[in-house]
């Protein structure tokens, strides 16, 4: 059986995890961590890492800077079987510290990124572009020279917006270009403001609800999905980027909205289940 190929293209880093037994209040004051670990990160590398360990080909592009952090975040890419198109950036390669609460509060604090000159990309890329099945298209500046490549090249593009709330400037070009939207529910106020976003899209789009599953509307139907069960919380880091890799897996395998939707919250337990990005 021929494996899905997917192309991605967006940010990886190096993070700080720091377990807390709640968030930080905003005063000063000392807590103590109940434990800390060094990872990869990014919403590139976890849709790459679960795809990967959903049996597709991957290809991701991508940018890391000369150092010790680009080379860790590289090595975990190649151990998952990821061939990865790393553009070299001056300064450090992204890194971010992640404050973490058990019940999947967290505050991610940017230390370094990488700067580009330019964004630009390359003959590789684009012959990688060209041959998949998908091409995934996440927020960074260095990824949105694809979007038109891969509208040029007919591939199906994917955008995951994150917590776009309609109306953020920086979001407009990868909404455009998009034949399939993803996001999360944080930037609306109200179930019915998401709702009538969505529809306003005029795409299929699939929004995760936290711990309320998640929903699509196409063709003007909404289909939902209740939050596959979770015995242990390990790490909550990642759990949106495997479900859009679910979803994207079995919707590249024939499966109809609910049955993907149903592939993404099993694969976002999972990833909840187990300590890194991807189970």
């Amino acid at each position: 059986m021929r494996k899905p190929e997917v192309f991605v293209a967006g940010p990886v880093s190096w993070n700080r995890l720091v377990l807390l037994d709640r968030l930080p209040e905003a005063r000063p004051h000392t807590t103590f961590a109940t434990g800390h670990r060094t990872a990869v990160g990014g919403t590139s590398a976890g849709k790459a890492l679960n795809l990967a360990s959903l049996g597709a080909r991957v290809t991701l592009r991508t940018v890391v800077g000369d150092d010790e952090p680009g080379r860790e975040v590289l090595a975990v890419l190649a151990a998952a079987g990821v061939e990865v198109i790393a553009e070299t950036a001056e300064g450090a390669t992204e890194q971010h510290l992640n404050l973490m609460d058990p019940h999947g509060g967290r505050v991610s604090i940017y230390l370094e990124l990488p700067e580009l000159p330019r964004p630009r990309h390359d003959e590789r890329s684009l012959a990688a572009l060209a041959a998949a099945d998908v091409a995934v298209v996440d927020l960074a500046e260095h990824a949105r020279p694809l979007l038109a490549p891969a509208r040029a090249a007919g591939v199906p593009v994917w955008c995951d917006l994150h917590d776009y709330d309609g109306t953020a400037e920086f979001h407009r070009d990868f909404l455009r270009a998009a034949d399939r939207v993803f996001l999360n529910d944080d930037g609306f106020a109200h179930h019915d403001a998401l709702l009538g976003f969505l529809d306003s899209t005029g795409k299929p789009t699939v929004a995760t609800l936290g711990a309320r599953g998640a929903l699509a509307l196409e063709h003007g139907q909404v289909h939902t999905v209740p939050a596959a069960p979770v015995e242990r919380i390990v790490d909550t880091n990642g759990a949106g980027d495997a479900f859009f890799s679910g979803f994207l897996v079995a919707h590249l395998g024939g499966a109809g909205v609910d049955a993907a939707l149903a592939a993404g919250a099993e694969q976002a337990a999972r990833c909840l289940a187990s300590p890194g990005l991807a189970p």
